[in-house]
């Protein structure tokens, strides 16, 4: 208590905080040291990741052959009756990138006196040319088509760039569709034969083919709660569908992105900035904040996945590399287990020094100092075990074609040890031109695959929150109407919030990957109908 009221009076000289701001702050549910962290983060910054060498084939990433995925596959199909298996899809963010361009085009476009060609040019906009081109294969077409006719009874009598002007209006209308502001979950992505999919449904199909055990799946969302009704209402709608084709009792959970986790925004100069109110302002904390979600659930292999990561077409294929990666996972872990179990029970001598070292190196990527040879043979037995009673991840990745996002490298910390991490570009202090050239030299890309176990060997869940790098979260420049601020990010979900966890990288094929990041990506071949199923 007098902790709290020597942190209150220090936060409010430094920053001026007042006693309706501790009010504020503590409705909003935010730890006061939490919260001078935070603004100590903005003075400091950030030190960048220091990379040691991208993670390749052989060095950091396995490669596997087609029957070995196949084989891994089988095992965990054998294991997974004693599991309870769980798929997680962080679900909370809007469309509002997707349709970005189009969003910029309402904006801009001079109805009155340019024709949509005219704007184009201007512009020189590469999107909106691929967006009316493939406008009658998107799967919301006939939808929107149907209610311009409506609201537009002289539809047809329109010249085409007065059509097209009038379907995007209406399509990004909040009074219509409002497609923009909804999360992608429930959008139309995928058109078959007899219905129109979203990717909450390509979901649950997808839980039911390898997310199951004993034909029962879970599904786990994390949402925005004013959107959780929407999820609701499409899983209301497909749910049964989906379980009579699947044979698979589908159970789905929802959360909320903690408000706690929420990170303070400041001015330029790391003051606390405030709205036209005078209230503090705070921002989500990122997908990092999500390890909270993640540590709540129960099961002993999880599946994550991104919510817009999703396959009209090959299931079939997904679902045997997503197997054998879980296959990948049990296998490992079931000889850290072994090694762990041995330990309690006194088992472990010097003469297996060699194998477990060797396990630790070559399977699990774990660095050894040269001291450890040094150590008695219980201080040897006690770093074993540390860093084996973690919780352990198995990532897909895909070779690097150039989309924006993290990737897999060695990265070397301040006490010298080196580990496998997911990295974004924006950690990377890229003016540094040996670690510029690094960045450049990645071969492979964070499609977000993971799979994950989260319980120790004596069946207990982990405290993941203890494995996080708190010192590789992102400061972010942002505009609130229309004035400069700077926001922290938590470290990433899949980054320094995992920084901790044993990691192994394979290597997954292109097909796993297929993201929806701007609306033209639904016209790719994965999210068109040619292979109707």
């Amino acid at each position: 208590m007098e902790e709290n009221f020597t942190r209150k009076e220090s936060l409010a000289k430094k920053y001026g905080l007042t006693a309706n701001d501790f009010e504020q702050i503590k409705a909003h549910g935010v730890a006061l040291d939490k919260l001078e962290g935070e603004l100590l983060l903005f003075q400091s910054g950030i030190p960048k990741i220091y990379l040691e060498r991208p993670a390749t084939i052989g060095d950091g990433i396995v490669k596997l052959t087609r029957e070995e995925f196949e084989k891994q596959a089988s095992f965990f199909d054998q294991k997974k009756s004693n599991l309870k298996l769980k798929k997680f899809v962080p679900a909370s963010g809007a469309a509002s990138r997707m349709f970005k361009f189009l969003n910029e085009f309402l904006i801009e476009f001079d109805h009155e006196n340019e024709t949509i060609n005219a704007y184009i040019n201007r512009k020189k906009d590469k999107n909106l040319p691929t967006f009316l081109a493939g406008i009658e294969k998107f799967p919301f077409y006939e939808e929107v088509k149907s209610k311009i006719k409506q609201v537009h009874p002289n539809y047809y009598s329109l010249e085409s760039h007065e059509k097209s002007y009038h379907f995007i209006k209406l399509m990004l209308a909040h009074d219509y569709f409002d497609f923009a502001n909804k999360p992608k979950a429930v959008l139309d992505f995928h058109k078959y034969n007899d219905h129109i999919a979203t990717p909450v449904e390509e979901h649950l199909n997808e839980c039911a083919f390898y997310a199951s055990s004993n034909l029962e799946s879970h599904l786990h969302f994390t949402v925005s709660e004013n959107h959780e009704d929407l999820f609701k209402k499409v899983i209301d709608k497909v749910k049964e569908k989906v379980e009579a084709k699947s044979k698979t009792k589908l159970n789905v959970s929802y959360s909320y992105q903690d408000k706690s986790t929420d990170t303070i925004a400041v001015h330029p100069n790391n003051q606390p900035f405030r709205n036209e109110e005078g209230l503090l302002v705070f921002r989500p904390g990122g997908h990092g904040a999500l390890i909270n979600n993640l540590n709540d659930l129960e099961a002993d292999v999880i599946f994550i996945k991104n919510i817009d990561n999703v396959i009209q077409n090959h299931i079939e294929e997904i679902t045997l590399y997503k197997k054998g990666l879980a296959g990948i996972l049990l296998e490992l872990q079931e000889e850290v287990f072994q090694i762990l179990n041995a330990i309690d029970r006194k088992e472990v001598k010097e003469e297996n020094m060699a194998v477990i070292i060797a396990f630790m190196k070559q399977k699990l990527n774990i660095d050894v100092l040269d001291d450890f040879y040094k150590y008695t043979l219980e201080n040897k037995i006690d770093f074993i075990k540390n860093k084996l009673n973690r919780p352990i991840r198995v990532c897909g990745m895909v070779k690097n074609e150039g989309e924006p996002g993290g990737g897999p490298f060695w990265v070397r910390s301040f006490k010298g040890n080196v580990s496998l991490q997911i990295v974004e570009s924006s950690q990377v202090d890229t003016h540094d031109s040996e670690q510029g050239t690094i960045l450049a030299k990645a071969t492979h890309f964070n499609p977000v695959d993971l799979v994950c176990a989260t319980k120790n060997y004596k069946g207990q869940r982990f405290d993941l929150t203890h494995f996080v790098d708190h010192s590789t979260g992102f400061i972010v420049h942002k505009n609130n109407r229309g004035k400069d601020i700077k926001g922290y990010e938590l470290p990433g979900l899949w980054n320094g919030a995992m920084a901790k966890w044993i990691t192994v990288f394979v290597e997954v094929p292109l097909v796993t990957f297929n993201p929806v990041k701007t609306v033209n990506d639904l016209l790719k071949p994965a999210h068109q109908p040619q292979y109707e199923n």
